[in-house]
């Protein structure tokens, strides 16, 4: 059985789009260097400033 992990214990990054912080997520494994954005939303919007 595998141990749990708190969130904490997670590493996290700040979003290149909205400048919040996220943590990893077990469908980042194998992509986590490459991630920038926390949602797809914040993918989509990355080339839009917001007013």
């Amino acid at each position: 059985m595998p141990k749990m992990r708190r969130k904490s214990d997670l590493p996290s990054k700040i979003c290149a789009a909205c400048g919040l912080p996220f943590t990893w997520r077990k469908k980042w494994e194998r992509d986590w260097d490459n991630v920038l954005y926390c949602s797809e939303r914040c993918k989509r919007s990355r080339g839009q400033t917001s007013a």
